[in-house]
């Protein structure tokens, strides 16, 4: 359950995978962040494995027993961008189903958080750009019995290919993403709004655009929770992202669509997303700062609109 603080979140750290020497994927960032977290008071849980069923929700069955029997062939491997092994396997499985867990948390709670995920970028027929399986929609089809309409909000500088395509066909599954227009991946999946942004956008003008669109969207589709994929790949002097955002940028970014959703009375759950700033404490302390900011959002206006509506109360 979540704390009284809301600062509780799932964490898939009991789960290794070691990379090749060289790798440029920052594996080691999750472990730093939930070891910097638990220091700081947060609650951690591990993160529970998806099930092969609920896998079965977003993606292909040949594709699953090809990725279980680590059977891939080396053109889809070169695309995921891991080697493949047993232990990816078992770490995804927990990357999903630690986002699973957190949007069952949130529909209680109003908030939950997951130290991983937000893999985007898989396919219902195969992964690419570091994601496997796509946790977004696996918990957003896994827990449709209590939420009918989801919306991903994919604040990654990446656009969530993978999230747009699954969604395609899901009337009850909106997808709304803020990229870099000239950044991968190449080859866009139209999602239910996107918007493509230039090289080095700066604080002003990417969270002027989260502050009008967020509470549109809420108001236009009417969730019944939300799937933040929350990357800090757009700060400025991340490797991969051309952004120019401050970590107070981020941090701002991270409250905005914080309250809009808690003063609308919508559960927000949290996916970590990229970030690969060459300085991995300034990746590590832009992810903390923005879910410090979603917490004292979560105290500050939850309990006002579990008041004010049906929403679920507060753990």
């Amino acid at each position: 359950m979540a704390s009284a603080t809301g600062r509780s979140a799932f964490t898939p750290r009991h789960v290794e995978l070691s990379l090749p020497p060289g790798h440029r994927f920052p594996m080691t960032k999750y472990d730093r962040l939930a070891d910097r977290l638990e220091r700081d008071g947060w609650s951690l849980q591990r993160s529970p494995a998806a099930s092969w069923r609920q896998l079965a929700l977003a993606h292909s069955l040949p594709y699953l027993r090809a990725v279980r029997a680590c059977r891939l062939d080396s053109a889809a491997e070169r695309r995921l961008g891991f080697p493949q092994s047993p232990a990816l396997v078992r770490r995804s499985l927990a990357s999903t189903g630690g986002t699973v867990a957190a949007l069952a948390q949130a529909l209680r709670c109003g908030l939950g958080v997951h130290l991983a995920g937000g893999t985007h970028h898989a396919f219902a027929g195969s992964g690419e750009g570091f994601c496997l399986f796509n946790d977004l929609v696996v918990a957003a089809r896994a827990l449709r019995a209590r939420a009918r309409r989801v919306l991903v909000i994919d604040l990654d500088v990446h656009q969530g290919n993978g999230t747009a395509a699954l969604a395609a066909d899901d009337r009850e599954l909106v997808t709304y993403s803020v990229h870099g227009a000239r950044n991968y991946p190449f080859r866009k999946v139209p999602s239910d709004l996107d918007r493509a942004l230039p090289d080095g956008v700066d604080d002003d003008g990417y969270l002027a655009l989260i502050a009008h669109d967020v509470p549109w969207l809420l108001r236009r589709y009417a969730p019944d929770a939300v799937l933040y994929q929350a990357g800090v790949d757009v700060l400025d002097g991340d490797r991969y992202g051309r952004m120019g955002l401050s970590p107070q940028g981020v941090q701002a970014r991270d409250a905005l669509v914080a309250r809009a959703c808690f003063a609308a009375g919508v559960p927000l759950a949290y996916a970590l997303g990229g970030g690969y700033h060459p300085d991995l404490g300034v990746t590590v302390e832009a992810h903390r700062r923005g879910l410090e900011a979603i917490a004292a959002a979560w105290r500050e206006g939850w309990t006002v609109a579990a008041a004010l509506t049906d929403a679920p109360g507060v753990c």
